[in-house]
C-alpha cells in the first residue's frame, strides 16, 4: 500500500467486482422495502397494544430505512443498475423514502469522493473539519460555532432535523434545472406520502411511528458517515500531497460490524473499498475486500473502538491525526507561551531596561 506500484494497482483490482447483477439488485429491492412497509403497518397495529411494543418495531423500521438509503447511495454512483434511467428513477423513489433529493445529493456527493481526506478542497459534502492552526486563527465566534457543531448532541440529534428536513428542503445555489426540478418532485412526492399517511391514521400515531424512525435512522446515516472518516491516524493532505488511492484506503475505514448489522447498513462498513471504487455496488463490497490483501490491511475499527471517535475534534496536520479540544487547548497554550515569550526577547532590553511585551496571551476557547 506504501509502493506506488501496488497503489496504482489496487483501484484496476476492483474492475471485477464493479459489474452488478441484475438478479441481486432485484432480490435488495424486495428485502429491503418489503420488511420496511411490513414492520411501518406493524408498529402502527401495536399502538393500540402498547407504545412500548412499538418502539421496538420502529427502531427496527428504521435500519431498513438505512438499507434504502444505501440502496439509494448505490443509484447515484450508477451502480445498482446498468441503465442510468432505472438508477434515477429508482433514487428519486428511494430518495423520498429516505427525505433525500436524488439530482441534488448525487452532485454533492460525487464531489466528496473526488475531494476526501483533500485538505484544500473541503466544504461540499462532507462534515466540517477544522485542523489545529485554523481553529487557533479562528475568530471566537467561529470557535464557539465550530465546537457546537463538533458536539454529539448536536451532531447527532439536531443534525438530523437539520439535514434531513430543512436543509434537503431547498436547492443549493447555482443548482442546474434538473437538480431543482428533483428536488420539487421530492418536496411534493413526501408531502403526499405523509398527508397520505396522517389521512389514513391520524397525526398522532403517524408522528409517533415516522417521528422515531426518522431520528434512530437519521442519527444512524449520519453516524456511519461520520465515524469512517474520523479515526484516529486517517489521512488528510493538500492537494500538492493529495493521493485520490490514499485517501480511499487510508481516509476511510472498514467498519467491522456485526453480521446483522452488517447486512442492514448494505456492507457500507467497507467503506475503504467504496472509496476506491464507488461502482462497486453494495453487495460486492465485502468480496473485494476479501480478494485484496491490501485492503485487508485498512484501518480496522469496531463499535467499541468507534466510539472513542466522538473525541475526536481537531485534525494535527504536524502530527497527522485526529485529536481532542483538551489537548488542543493544552498545545494552544504551549504555542501561546512560547510567543509570548518570542515577543519577550524581540522587545529587548533598551536603555538598560526590560521592556514588556506588547503581546497580551489570552486563552479562549
Amino acid at each position: 500500500m506504501n509502493k506506488a506500484g501496488n497503489i496504482a494497482q489496487l483501484k484496476e483490482n476492483m474492475t471485477p467486482f464493479e459489474k452488478n447483477n441484475k438478479k441481486s439488485s432485484v432480490k435488495q429491492l424486495i428485502n429491503t422495502l418489503a420488511p420496511l412497509v411490513l414492520l411501518w403497518i406493524a408498529a402502527y397495529l401495536s399502538i393500540s397494544v402498547s407504545y412500548w411494543l412499538t418502539v421496538p418495531i420502529a427502531i427496527a423500521a428504521s435500519g431498513f430505512v438505512i438499507r434504502t438509503f444505501i440502496i439509494f447511495h448505490d443509484c447515484c454512483h450508477g451502480s445498482f443498475f446498468k441503465s442510468r434511467r432505472v438508477n434515477d428513477i429508482l433514487g428519486t423513489i428511494t430518495g423520498v423514502l429516505t427525505l433525500v433529493p436524488y439530482q441534488q445529493w448525487k452532485l454533492s456527493h460525487s464531489i466528496h469522493h473526488a475531494t476526501s481526506s483533500n485538505l484544500d478542497k473541503r466544504g461540499t459534502g462532507d462534515m466540517w473539519i477544522l485542523t489545529v492552526e485554523e481553529y487557533r486563527a479562528a475568530p471566537l465566534l467561529r470557535r464557539i460555532a465550530y465546537r457546537l457543531y463538533r458536539n454529539p448532541i448536536v451532531m447527532f440529534g439536531i443534525g438530523p432535523i437539520f439535514v434531513f428536513l430543512i436543509q434537503y428542503r431547498f436547492n443549493r445555489k447555482g443548482a442546474k434545472r434538473k437538480e431543482r426540478i428533483n428536488t420539487y418532485v421530492t418536496n411534493v412526492s413526501i408531502a403526499a406520502l405523509y398527508g397520505l399517511l396522517i389521512w389514513a391514521i391520524g397525526w398522532q400515531d403517524f408522528l409517533l411511528i415516522q417521528g422515531l424512525v426518522f431520528f434512530v435512522s437519521g442519527s444512524m446515516g449520519i453516524w456511519l458517515f461520520y465515524v469512517q472518516h474520523q479515526f484516529e491516524d486517517s489521512y488528510f493532505e493538500n492537494e500538492e500531497e493529495w493521493s485520490y488511492v490514499k485517501a480511499a484506503v487510508d481516509g476511510s475505514s472498514y467498519y467491522k460490524l456485526p453480521k446483522v448489522l452488517q447486512w442492514i447498513t448494505g456492507n457500507i462498513g467497507f467503506h475503504h473499498v467504496h472509496h476506491l471504487s464507488p461502482r462497486v455496488p453494495n453487495y460486492n463490497l465485502e468480496k473485494a475486500h476479501n480478494a485484496s490483501l491490501p485492503l485487508q490491511k485498512a484501518t480496522t475499527i469496531t463499535i467499541a473502538a468507534s466510539l472513542k471517535s466522538l473525541q475526536f475534534r481537531l485534525w494535527d496536520e504536524q502530527n497527522k491525526t485526529f485529536v481532542g479540544f483538551k489537548k488542543v487547548r493544552r498545545l494552544l497554550n504551549h504555542a501561546d507561551a512560547a510567543a509570548g515569550a518570542t515577543s519577550t526577547l524581540k522587545s529587548g532590553i533598551k536603555g538598560g531596561k526590560i521592556i514588556k511585551p506588547a503581546v497580551k496571551v489570552e486563552n479562549n476557547l
